[in-house]
């Protein structure tokens, strides 16, 4: 189990949904079909939740099996969190803590169902310096109205 000294917060990225936690558990990343859909990624980055109190708004709810269901932003649509119902353990969304440095993923679950290029998305290579200077350059333009 993880523990830090930092506060362990996170939210939606319209800014609706607050959360605390007390402290963190096991990290891992999930590549089951469930977790890509509800993701729109190739796996789910999830973290035990210890202690975890929604401090502003409510997430809504998704029944995605008989045995749990997925918190989201009914505003924004971000994915929150990951609900079992026989042992009330609560992941959340790893990208939505406020520093997901707090929670590297130390296992995979379900890897067998991975997409077959997952395992080398790290490995790809990056763009040129022109394209770089580009993305950067657009970037540059972008306000974004997502809330911390």
């Amino acid at each position: 189990m993880m523990s830090h000294d930092a506060e362990i917060t996170g939210g939606c990225q319209c800014g609706a949904i607050r959360y605390r936690i007390d402290a963190l558990g096991r990290s891992s990343v999930c590549h089951c079909r469930m977790c890509q859909r509800a993701f729109g990624a190739f796996y789910a980055a999830l973290v035990v939740a210890n202690g975890l109190e929604w401090t502003q708004g409510t997430p809504r709810y998704f029944t995605s099996s008989n045995i749990s269901k997925r918190g989201f932003c009914a505003d924004c649509g971000t994915p929150l969190s990951l609900e079992n119902f026989a042992d009330d353990q609560v992941e959340i969304a790893t990208g939505t803590l406020d520093d997901p440095e707090q929670a590297p993923p130390g296992l995979q679950i379900n890897h067998r169902y991975a997409c077959s290029f997952a395992d080398g998305i790290g490995a790809l290579p990056e763009p040129d310096d022109q394209t770089i200077a580009e993305n950067d350059a657009w970037n540059a333009q972008v306000i974004s109205y997502q809330k911390p």
